[in-house]
């Protein structure tokens, strides 16, 4: 019995002394290596790792990617003066240990403090430097992108990289939404105006264009018109003529009839002209030209 007690003490010191002096790190994590509160090794690769028991402490920073995710939206002021609603959220991971322990220490909310106000200060100077539409949907992803340059570029600083930043809604105050409607109401009878002023241009312009064309077509016509028109009397004149040289008396009959003709167009018509005038020689009698 005498003997078996020190063993068992030196048994249990002896696991004692082990469990203090290996550890193991998960591949999800850092670890970092402590004597007298001072960072003496890094370690990264997961696996079993040796450290001075009682002098060395470990203490592990987490290598997935983060989400800070904001409990509620910023107020934030666009060009127009207007207060809006941005409900934002940030994924960062750390990249740099050895940095991020020298930045922050171990107290991950100044990480968080420091991400979140660079990304809302960012998100203050966009936003305001644009309007309400351009924050909402115009220009939302430039405006993403420039912040998460810009924090990223921060982050860096403390060894942390930031892998996106993300606006998951925008919303107008209640305060502002009146003149918001109104805005866009006096902004579309602006447009439709001037696209009325613009349709009633174009419209006077194609009525006149289709005026002159008007013009133009009569006048060519009537230029076609007045030319057939000479080239058959011209034609009717040489066939006259070649009638008269033919047969002068059926020349002058035929031109009798066509003056009687034309003389009796109209029954309200008076002539007062003597009966024994020439003018009706071949009314009384049709064979007067015969000389029987």
């Amino acid at each position: 019995m005498n003997r078996i007690m020190p063993l068992l003490a030196a048994l249990f010191l002896g696991l004692f002394i082990f469990s203090t002096t290996f550890f193991t790190l998960d591949q999800r994590k850092y670890a970092v290596v402590f004597q007298f509160s001072e960072a003496v090794r890094v370690i990264k690769d997961p696996g079993f790792h040796f450290k001075i028991p009682l002098l060395q402490e470990v203490r592990y920073f987490d290598k997935r990617i983060q989400t800070i995710d904001e409990e509620a939206p910023a107020r934030i002021q666009t060009i127009e003066k207007m207060n809006v609603k941005a409900d934002s959220f940030i994924k960062y991971q750390i990249v740099d240990v050895e940095k991020y322990y020298k930045a922050v220490g171990v107290d991950e909310k100044k990480a968080v403090d420091r991400l979140r106000n660079t990304v809302n200060n960012m998100l203050r100077d966009e936003f305001g430097k644009r309007t309400v539409q351009d924050v909402i949907s115009g220009q939302r992803d430039e405006v993403m992108n420039l912040v998460r340059k810009v924090a990223d570029a921060d982050a860096a600083r403390i060894g942390v990289q930031v892998l996106d930043v993300r606006i998951k809604r925008v919303e107008l105050e209640d305060s502002t939404l009146n003149s918001v409607y109104e805005r866009m109401q006096s902004e579309r009878k602006a447009v439709a105006s001037q696209l009325r002023a613009e349709g009633s241009a174009a419209a006077e312009k194609i009525k006149a264009d289709a005026d002159k064309q008007r013009e133009v077509i009569l006048a060519d016509a009537y230029n076609q018109a007045q030319q057939m028109k000479g080239e058959g009397d011209a034609k009717a004149a040489a066939i006259y003529a070649e009638s008269y040289g033919k047969n002068p008396e059926f020349y002058a009959f035929y031109k009798s009839l066509d003056a009687y003709k034309q003389s009796f167009a109209k029954k309200s018509d008076v002539m007062v002209i003597d009966p024994s005038a020439d003018f009706f020689k071949y009314m009384k009698n049709p064979r007067a030209g015969s000389g029987k």
